[in-house]
């Protein structure tokens, strides 16, 4: 699962000057008490929400400004963070980081996120969904495959499943934005994650972009950001998420 963002990264991490203006809060995940950043629309709502998840960063400041201009298209938008505080400067750091997260409790404070979205007064409860990039993307898949009432989720180059007993607890329709020169997640795995899916009724929508690799959306990633795919990317992820949430 934590392969995807080691294999042929050379992504070295920008300070952002984006300053976050999400409100931290603090939820109970099993017996642990965990914290995360909530950004919300203005206005009374309620409001579909989103679990945003994390890069194998951490919860860094580009994270943090997706997860606010999620809340600038209409959502309540809960940014989690799966290393409890930490946050990598280097890959190596951010490699030790993703392989020392034990991946139950992760899907335990993703559970929990998801609880804590429910119990806002101003979320609509059925109308939840998930996003990630890198790790979290695949998160953003273990969602789905753990809450059978999500809404919809967006994979942003996350690890993939193809077997179909996992896939057919999948509820929600699925987005995902995959790079064709991505080393870690090639495109042939892409396409039998999509006909998996497809072959068991799912909704689901790919599109895999001819000359981006991996962490192709992050700007600090400044040999490998395509900006007109990491627009495209963004308008197709707003479409998709008005069209499951909002309707």
């Amino acid at each position: 699962m934590k392969t995807c963002c080691a294999l042929g990264m050379t992504l070295l991490l920008a300070v952002s000057a984006f300053a976050a203006d999400g409100r931290t809060v603090s939820y109970k995940s099993g017996d642990e008490t965990v914290q995360g950043l909530l950004y919300t629309p203005a206005g009374a709502g309620p409001f579909p929400a989103l679990v945003v998840i994390h890069e194998w960063w951490g919860l860094n400041d580009w994270v943090k400004e997706q997860a606010s201009k999620l809340a600038d298209e209409g959502y309540v938008a809960l940014a989690v963070d799966l290393y409890r505080g930490k946050v990598a400067s280097s890959p190596d750091v951010a490699h030790e980081l993703s392989r020392g997260l034990p991946e139950d409790r992760a899907k335990r404070d993703l559970h929990a996120a998801v609880e804590f979205l429910k119990a806002q007064p101003n979320v609509k409860k059925g109308r939840i969904g998930s996003i990630g990039w890198c790790m979290g993307g695949g998160y953003s898949l273990d969602v789905a495959l753990q809450e059978p009432d999500l809404a919809a989720a967006v994979i942003n180059y996350g690890h993939l499943a193809t077997d179909a007993d996992a896939l057919k607890k999948i509820n929600a329709p699925i987005l995902g934005t995959f790079g064709a020169q991505d080393r870690g997640i090639p495109p042939e795995d892409v396409r039998k994650f999509e006909q998996a899916l497809k072959q068991l009724g799912k909704k689901v929508d790919i599109k895999i972009y001819d000359d981006a690799g991996h962490a192709f959306e992050n700007p600090n990633n400044k040999d490998g950001y395509r900006a007109a795919d990491a627009a495209d990317a963004w308008k197709r992820t707003v479409a998709f998420l008005d069209a499951t949430l909002k309707k």
